[in-house]
């Protein structure tokens, strides 16, 4: 196998005699050998297109009718090619499918399990996985709904998703007033409407946008504090605004869910005893729509920790209880006098937290974080944090009841941490963590080289992908993102990507990522993501899968990844050989259809590729 100079596998024919080269690299004991099929033609007649050349030896290069990878692209056939036995049939674990009664399995905020724990502060409603050594996880595939259907595609998912796909009516009914989300027929339909906007959220974006700069591209990332359906977030997009919306698995069933499934992104997530999974200085814009929680308790801990993921200067957007509780105490059915209250503790631990109150106006209030903590040192404020070592901890760490502080300036008008550049020229600036020097391991230079490694890597996704440029993929998933240059470089296409940095690998980089205007999220893939189940369209797996095959069997991770992906999903593995190996006879008995194809570099790369489709398949229908 040899690779033209547009970058397209070929295989060449020889006209007199065939060449064969053979590299034998040892590979913990196993022997592979890495061999090319040189031909040139003597005659100077131009190559033999490997499609041709693949149907003229029988290998068959298409995986499937709804297969997404693409037929340009040959496969590296291991078995045939490189005389080694990929899967032993022998041993392939074939896994049946979980009852259908799993079928919204969220393994790490399993209701039953989660009432075992203090409801204390919400702490039964926090990440509570199972014991993989009491076998308590599930080594089945959790099965979609009988008559599941491919979601709609973006924009058009922001409004309809299919019921077959999330059959639950309780919000349409519980929330009708407040036009979260509507039954209509075989679809529910998103009205945009919610708790305090029942007229649509495009209209309550355009209230904050009159009290916060929304359109200047100075705020680009922003969270959702109990988000609802996401339509907050859902109609912040479209100003280029992207949010990372959560809330619990609670009593209002699939609200999370159901934001997913509309191509917005979220994830399951409470304001409980520990931090949000998210690095310091991460959001330019925090938001709380009567999200219930209880910002005047416990010496206003939750207010502390959204000042620690805020960024200086970022803003933060209060309305409903008890915003204007003056007109609407009688309706929320509390006293005017514990309404004040709240209020009041609510003010005091703002101006404790050095605070600007922007301004309250009809049903919305903004305060606004400083740019640096000079003056809340100049004030001896006793409530900051004495370390900064572990401002960006955040993986089952507990709140502090203290602020968190910021990086030194040295003059009061200096943005703590450094300046960011307005969006869209935020994507590819260098980020203040890197020029700051605050991650010594990773240089300017190196942030240049990964941005240009990944505009070449997605150029090659995308003959890899045949679906990838067509709006086939909204939700996306970076399961080891580094500097997130995968989110940067698919930035043209209309999908979002939740960056995962594995939680306490180091360096940490999550910080950056932010930083460069994309969101993501800590996690520890030895556990579930907090996620439901067909949630996401693509996973990127670089390097994941030799990070984690020491520390937990890897079969859980994949498990865990197919719970994740949609039917007909598609999950892109970068690995050495082996790695990739030990992942496709575990992915072969998952229903997933794979191939290992040479790195965008060509053959000599001991790096390879492994795609992996999902196939289509469904729960059976309950009898009778």
């Amino acid at each position: 196998m040899a690779k033209d100079h547009g970058g397209s596998p070929k295989l060449y024919q020889l006209e007199s005699k065939r060449k064969r080269v053979t590299w034998i690299v040892g590979v913990s004991g196993l022997c592979i050998f890495f061999y090319v099929l040189g031909a040139w033609q003597n005659n100077g007649r131009r190559p033999t297109p490997s499609a041709e050349v693949y149907t003229r030896v029988g290998c068959d290069h298409d995986m499937s009718s709804s297969s997404s990878i693409s037929s340009s692209v040959v496969p590296m056939d291991f078995e045939s090619h490189h005389q080694l036995v990929v899967n032993n049939t022998k041993s392939l674990e074939n896994f049946s499918p979980c009852e259908m009664l799993y079928s919204e399995y969220t393994p790490c905020q399993e209701p039953q399990r989660g009432r075992k724990f203090d409801r204390n502060m919400l702490k039964y409603r926090e990440r509570h996985c199972p014991n993989k050594e009491e076998k308590e996880a599930l080594r089945c595939l959790i099965p979609a709904p009988p008559n599941y259907k491919i979601p709609f595609k973006w924009p058009q998912s922001r409004d309809y998703a299919w019921f077959a796909n999330i059959p639950h009516k309780e919000l349409s009914i519980e929330k009708a007033v407040q036009n979260w989300v509507q039954v209509e027929g075989d679809r529910l339909r998103f009205p945009g409407g919610g708790t305090m906007f029942p007229h649509g959220a495009d209209a309550y974006i355009d209230d904050i946008s009159e009290l916060v700069p929304l359109t200047s591209g100075t705020i680009r990332t922003a969270i959702d504090t109990g988000c609802g359906v996401a339509s907050w977030g859902a109609y912040l997009l479209k100003r280029d605004i992207i949010a990372m919306s959560f809330a619990p698995r609670d009593t209002h069933e699939a609200q999370v869910w159901f934001a997913l499934e509309r191509g917005v992104p979220a994830m399951i997530g409470v304001m409980g005893s520990q931090r949000l999974p998210y690095p310091a200085r991460a959001f330019d814009m925090a938001h709380c729509s009567r999200c219930l929680i209880p910002w005047y308790k416990y010496d206003g801990l939750y207010l502390i920790e959204v000042d620690r993921v805020l960024r200086p200067g970022g803003y933060w957007v209060l309305s409903g209880p008890p915003i204007r509780w003056k007109t609407y105490w009688r309706g929320w059915e509390r006293s005017q006098e514990d309404l004040k209250k709240e209020q009041d503790s609510i003010e005091e631990t703002a101006r404790q937290l050095c605070w600007k109150k922007v301004i309250e106006k009809g049903d919305l209030s903004v305060w606004q974080k400083p740019l640096n903590h000079n003056k809340c040192i100049k004030n001896k404020s006793p409530f900051i944090c004495k370390s900064r070592n572990k401002a960006d901890a955040a993986w089952y760490q507990d709140m502090e009841a203290c602020i968190t502080p910021l990086p030194e300036v040295t003059n009061s008008d200096e943005v703590a941490g450094g300046a960011l550049e307005k969006w869209p020229e935020r994507a590819f600036a260098i980020p203040p963590r890197i020029s700051t020097g605050s991650i010594p391991s990773i240089t300017v230079e190196k942030f240049k080289e990964d941005n240009q490694v990944w505009n070449e890597r997605v150029s090659y996704y995308k003959r890899l992908i045949g679906l990838l440029p067509q709006g086939r993929y909204r939700n996306v998933m970076d399961a080891n993102a580094y500097l997130g240059g995968f989110a940067a470089a698919l930035s043209k296409y209309p999908v979002w990507v939740m960056n995962v940095v594995p939680a306490k690998n180091e360096p940490d980089t999550l910080g950056i990522i932010y930083e460069r205007g994309f969101i993501g999220t800590y996690n520890d893939w030895c556990e579930a993501f907090s996620t439901y189940p067909r949630t996401y369209d693509l996973i990127h797996a670089g390097g994941l899968i030799s990070l984690y095959q020491d520390r937990c069997d890897i079969t859980y991770i994949l498990l865990e990844m197919d719970r994740i992906l949609r039917p007909e999903g598609t999950v892109i593995f970068r690995d050495g050989v082996e790695v990739l190996v030990k992942i496709k006879s575990i992915a072969d008995g998952m229903r997933w259809q794979s191939r290992i194809v040479d790195h965008e570099s060509g053959p000599f790369n001991p790096e390879k590729i492994l795609i992996s489709v999902k196939t289509y398949w469904t729960g059976e229908p309950k009898r009778e």
